[in-house]
């Protein structure tokens, strides 16, 4: 994701999964990204449903799993209006 990111400087959105493969888990990759690319709207999602919400990078969105698709789409919406 961060490689993709340095490559395309459009990219406004990051969506990631708090359990992910590798050496960094989502919630390190979200504070990564607001950290670096401040303006990138972050949406996390996750199974575990006891996060605190302080663990989370100011200004993301989380959703626990199962989500209903129509929340994703809502809050994408949402950001898609207030990025342009």
């Amino acid at each position: 994701a961060i490689a993709m990111m340095e490559l395309h400087d459009d990219i406004g959105i990051l969506f990631t999964d708090i359990d992910m493969p590798g050496t960094m888990d989502g919630l390190k990759l979200a504070a990564y990204v607001r950290n670096r690319w401040p303006p990138v709207a972050i949406i996390i999602a996750s199974g575990v449903v006891e996060l605190e919400r302080t663990s989370l990078p100011e200004g993301s969105s989380f959703f626990p799993k199962p989500y209903a698709t129509s929340q994703i789409t809502k809050t994408l919406h949402d950001i898609a209006v207030r990025l342009h």
